[in-house]
């Protein structure tokens, strides 16, 4: 066993699955342009009090999860950042960018840490891609986050996702429902594990987001949030749902659904797959208006974002084989030096093609003429283009169809032109 290892919760990404990152990521990419969304890249780390302040110091985050340290001369505390919301929130207000536009739509794709148990799809590092619309959190504006996040499943071809929904209802509304809560539960504190026991006096509503086994009966006779929303939060809700059905999105009223971050109000939602088992979140979101203020602000923000776990999305992916069809590593052409004292014209006849940008590989390790060959069909090569003394004397080359078998004799300038052409029918190998 070697000396050094990956630590704990960490993992090394090597060329072929990182192809599939890339792929995902240039999806990402295109799609949030298309949107009108603008990428926006924040430090890994914050002053632990963003998190504390932003997230809620009653949530599992921040009570368990954080890595926090104390390299500031002035002994305030950092974190690694363990979520993307709260340091978009804080860079937006510390540049002032909601005084040069009302409204700004922004994306990110970024690593993240939390310290937690390593298992399938959740790693003390890890990455997400998000988005977060500030200046307005309106039905139109929660629709539009929701839609984005859709559209890049649906672009992927992902299929069995679902969709789960619910109103958090605005301050009002939650302290009703939170003394409805307390109201219900304090009569079984006896059996309450020790975290639900602080969320009752802190925050009873986190209590509906434990994973506990034996609470989840009892959770499942509690109060609905939705039974004391007012009529405008009813309102805001209902339109939302209607811009979704417009859009033919499927979903599903959750009542139970609370998401695990204390800065949530109005809309939320969490999208789920049948393929990870219990821990079956892949993304979700939903409006924070007052996490401004909690970060020092004179006024609330109104605001929606999503986030969407990159390592579940993979791993969805692979389970529903949709990443068949993705080689990386597959060159269109190898370029095959039948003997080594034309290495060096092979070489640069491999630039060449490399400039005409056609992905070309060539042989480094000065292998026989057999084992290029071989390691031409092994990558999938959909062509060889052979260099021997006769290419090099008239100027004209062997080009080899690996899939037809067909051979024929060009100069480069066809060889350059069929390749090309070649090129832009097939699929983009990102």
């Amino acid at each position: 066993m070697p000396q050094y290892q990956a630590v704990k919760g960490t993992r090394d990404i090597f060329p072929d699955e990182a192809a599939r990152w890339k792929f995902v990521e240039g999806m990402v990419h295109v799609l949030a342009s298309l949107y009108g969304f603008s990428e926006i890249r924040t430090p890994v780390f914050e002053y632990t009090e963003l998190f504390q302040r932003g997230i809620g110091s009653t949530t599992d985050i921040v009570g368990k999860e954080m890595f926090s340290f104390l390299p500031d001369p002035k002994g305030r505390s950092l974190t690694l950042r363990p979520e993307m919301t709260a340091g978009v929130m804080r860079a937006a207000l510390q540049n002032n960018l909601l005084s040069s536009a009302p409204v700004h739509k922004l994306y990110y794709i970024g690593e993240l840490f939390r310290k937690e148990r390593p298992q399938a799809g959740r790693q003390r590092q890890f990455s997400q891609f998000g988005a977060e619309l500030l200046g307005v959190s309106s039905p139109a504006a929660v629709a539009e986050v929701i839609t984005l996040m859709m559209q890049v499943f649906e672009s992927l071809d992902l299929h069995g996702l679902k969709l789960r929904i619910n109103s958090l209802g605005d301050t009002d509304d939650r302290i009703r429902y939170r003394e409805a809560l307390q109201g219900y539960f304090s009569p079984f504190r006896d059996i309450l594990d020790d975290s639900s026991k602080e969320r009752l006096e802190k925050n009873p509503l986190r209590i509906l987001d434990s994973k506990n086994p034996a609470l989840q009966e009892l959770i499942a006779g509690a109060p609905r949030l939705y039974d004391y929303l007012n009529d405008a939060s009813l309102q805001d809700f209902e339109k939302v749902l209607f811009y979704l059905r417009e859009r033919g999105i499927a979903y599903e009223i959750d009542y139970r659904l609370v998401r695990g971050l204390d800065y949530y109000c109005n809309t939320a939602f969490e999208v789920t797959s049948s393929e990870l088992g219990a821990q079956d979140a892949i993304g979700g979101g939903g409006r924070y208006d007052g996490l401004a203020r909690e970060l020092g602000s004179s006024a609330d923000v109104p605001a929606v974002g999503f986030a969407v776990g990159m390592e579940r999305l993979l791993m969805t992916m692979e389970k529903q084989g949709l990443f068949a069809a993705l080689d990386s590593r597959a060159p269109l052409v190898y370029v095959v030096v039948q003997q080594q004292d034309l290495f060096d014209h092979g070489m640069q006849i491999a630039w060449q093609l490399r400039h005409a940008g056609i992905k070309t590989e060539i042989d480094l390790a000065a292998r026989s003429m057999k084992a290029q060959m071989r390691e031409a069909n092994k990558i999938n090569a959909s062509f060889a283009l052979f260099i021997g003394s006769m290419e090099q004397t008239t100027g004209f080359y062997s080009l080899k169809n690996l899939i037809t078998s067909e051979q024929t004799l060009l100069s480069l300038e066809a060889v350059l032109e069929l390749l090309q052409e070649s090129a832009a029918k097939e699929p983009l190998k990102l």
